[in-house]
């Protein structure tokens, strides 16, 4: 793409007005990393041998993140990042949520089927390989899948000649390819969990606030050939205090942020996908409210799901403020229409630029036509039970195994097959009751968003959901696991003869669900990839590494400074202390969501009162970093991130350090109450490198 010199200069001026950098945004690659800024603004000099420390010592836990802190494989993150393995290894006789749990030796850590844990070994970049598969003349969906093929066989070779797993992540929008190379780690044991009420203290109506009184922590290890994990990439523990205004980093993988989405695409998340998401998760917390009411078995189990339901629904409501917000839509439409004018003045860069924002604005109309029937089909909003998911991975698994690797739904291919089997052989408990609550609930939302669709009327026909609900679920015997392995193994003729109800069900909603799919990758996904790829190519080109691209759920290191904030005239404190906790319990009664478990009740002399428990900093962070580490210039750990307060949430578009904030538990409150109120000491001798 040759361009004028006049042209290039043009451009780089539009886009030092249009996309300022504020303060201290960004979620960075570790590869790309801010080092000028850093040395800049704060006389730090980010050596490659931080950076390679601080990514081995960096853990991806699920959708999250978690840390090594000690050579022996020992894993920290937040409880609530934990909490799916600490149900799966609770019954209702040992309530772990309830109790918490502590292994004072290794031989009683318990195993967590089904968890993996990955670090991030390294990362190459592959764009010239990809982007060279997109010819001239090829469609946005042409396009998409030449470059498809490339990704899955680059995946493949590169698995196949490191042994290690191996996914290609799409920056700036596919103006730049990054092909990243995970060690996987199969053998989780867990150590040690707080209470749920500790974790969790002040429940939702404290969640995304400040000042807060969290010991959000979790403690499990790696195991190798049965033997904990020896790693010399392990973060130090500081014992050493947090001053205001001490530059902090922290380590993790941001799940997505839309700040270099264009107004069209912002307009169809504030106006189709955050309001129905924000209904949905509503409608699934009071199911779940009232289900909980049944009884404490019955609240056990729903706990499950609650926490998540509740925690996604304040944070979509969060980033639906911001694009409710008229000042913040105002500034972007004028960044854009800056941008747009410009390119219109310059017959060059509007031939190769002007196009791409009317085409993003029509994918989203036509994205929008079918948005709910790809919801509740596709993404199986209208089928919600765990059987379903289940059944629906061993039926596309019989027919994608059979298919070229780089002609197979993506979550399919070679490189994933191993995590997808291991998910479906992974012992978790299953209530049949409340899957029929929930599978009676969702196919009545179905009913009432989509009666008149055919697929619909063959589901439920003249019955009630509940009845719908009741035959699919005692009709099948997917709970079984020995029969999940038999399809696993078998032949696709197994998974068409099967009588099992819900293998059924996935076999009838296939062809429609996967026409939903394909309809969606060519008209909306390929066409972003497309037109976002040379608006962001564009800006990644001209502006360089000084603009991070948006997160994608890969590990990033962000940075910022431990700083108290103003809110309605009032000035918050940039941490708070154990005495705090006890203050806000004594303040509601020491009633839920405010009730101290026993250990605290019974340990309160035994504690440092003023010690720190919680801390904020302007380190920009977004859903997926929770369980983050968080280090000082040397690169101790002096906190694990947990949560943001309500003004971080409208980050997601626009960063601002003004009031948001992200809230880490410190690492002093940490070993505090390991010693004094759960009497882990060979736990705090390890962590502090004294065992």
């Amino acid at each position: 793409m040759k361009k004028s010199k006049s042209s290039a200069l043009l451009f780089i001026l539009i886009l030092a007005l249009s996309f300022p950098i504020y303060s201290d945004e960004g979620m960075w690659l570790f590869n790309m990393p801010p080092t000028s800024y850093l040395k800049t603004k704060y006389n730090f000099t980010l050596t490659p041998e931080w950076l390679e420390h601080v990514q081995l010592s960096s853990v991806r836990f699920g959708g999250a993140s978690a840390s090594f802190v000690s050579p022996d494989g020992l894993v920290l993150t937040n409880h609530h990042v934990g909490q799916g393995a600490i149900q799966n290894l609770s019954t209702r006789e040992k309530d772990l949520m309830k109790t918490g749990f502590y292994a004072r030796t290794r031989q009683e850590e318990l195993k967590c089927p089904g968890l993996e844990l990955r670090v991030l070994q390294g990362i190459e970049d592959v764009t010239s390989q990809i982007l060279s598969a997109e010819k001239p003349d090829m469609t946005p969906s042409q396009a998409s899948e030449a470059k498809e093929k490339v990704i899955a066989a680059l995946e493949k070779e590169y698995s196949e000649k490191t042994g290690l797993k191996c996914s290609i992540v799409n920056l700036y929008s596919g103006g730049m390819y990054h092909l990243y190379k995970y060690k996987a780690y199969t053998d989780v044991r867990l150590v040690f969990a707080v209470e749920y009420a500790t974790a969790f203290f002040g429940g939702d109506p404290d969640n995304f606030t400040y000042p807060r009184y969290d010991l959000d922590v979790s403690i499990f290890r790696v195991y190798e050939n049965d033997k904990p994990l020896q790693t010399p990439h392990y973060l130090k523990w500081s014992t050493k205090g947090l001053k205001e205004g001490e530059l902090v980093f922290c380590s993790g993988n941001p799940g997505s942020t839309g700040r270099l989405l264009t107004m069209s695409q912002l307009e169809f998340l504030r106006d189709v996908s955050y309001p129905f998401t924000i209904a949905n998760y509503k409608r699934r917390q009071a199911l779940l409210h009232d289900y909980s009411k049944r009884g404490a078995e019955e609240a056990r189990i729903a706990l499950r799901n609650l926490f998540g339901i509740e925690n996604s629904l304040k944070a979509t409501v969060g980033y639906q403020s911001g694009l409710l917000d008229e000042k913040l839509m105002a500034k972007k439409a004028k960044e854009e229409k800056e941008l747009r004018e410009a390119f219109q003045k310059n017959p060059e860069l509007e031939k190769e630029f002007g196009k791409a924002w009317d085409e993003l604005a029509e994918a989203q109309k036509k994205y929008a036509a079918f948005f709910k029937p790809l919801v509740f089909f596709e993404r199986a909003q209208g089928f919600n039970t765990v059987y379903f998911g289940v059944a629906r991975n061993l039926v596309r698994l019989a027919l994608e195994k059979g298919k070229p690797n780089a002609e197979r739904l993506r979550e399919f291919r070679d490189t994933n097959l191993a995590s997808i089997q291991r998910f479906l052989l992974s012992p978790s408990p299953i209530s049949d009751e409340f899957e029929i609550v929930k599978l009676t609930d969702s196919l009545a939302q179905l009913k009432e968003e989509l009666g008149d669709r055919i697929e619909t009327k063959w589901i439920l026909g003249s019955r009630s959901p509940e009845e719908v609900a009741k035959e699919l679920i005692s009709g099948t015997k997917l709970k079984d696991y020995e029969i999940r392995k038999k399809y696993i193994e078998g032949k696709l003729e197994d998974i068409y003869q099967s009588d099992d109800t819900m293998i059924k069900l996935a076999l009838l909603i296939d062809p429609v669900s996967r026409g939903l799919r394909a309809k969606y990758e060519s008209e909306v996904e390929s066409v972003e990839n497309k037109n976002g790829a040379l608006i962001a190519r564009a800006l990644f080109k001209l502006k360089g590494t000084s603009i991070p691209p948006d997160a994608t759920s890969t590990l990033r290191l962000s940075f910022g400074v431990v700083k108290s904030y103003v809110e309605n005239g009032k000035k918050i404190p940039f941490e708070t202390t154990f005495a705090g906790l006890y203050e806000k319990s004594k303040k509601f009664d020491n009633k839920p969501p405010y009730e101290l478990p026993p250990s605290f009740v019974s340990k309160k002399s035994a504690l440092s009162l003023n010690a720190p428990l919680n801390f904020v900093a302007t380190c920009d962070s977004i859903g997926g970093n929770s369980g983050s580490p968080v280090v000082n210039r040397k690169g101790e750990f002096v906190g694990v991130l947990f949560d943001g307060n309500i003004q971080s949430l409208p980050t997601r578009f626009v960063y601002t350090d003004e009031i948001s904030r992200s809230v880490m538990v410190h690492s002093q409150g940490i070993i505090e109450a390991l010693l004094k109120v759960y009497d882990a000491k060979p736990l705090v001798d390890e962590i502090l490198g004294k065992s």
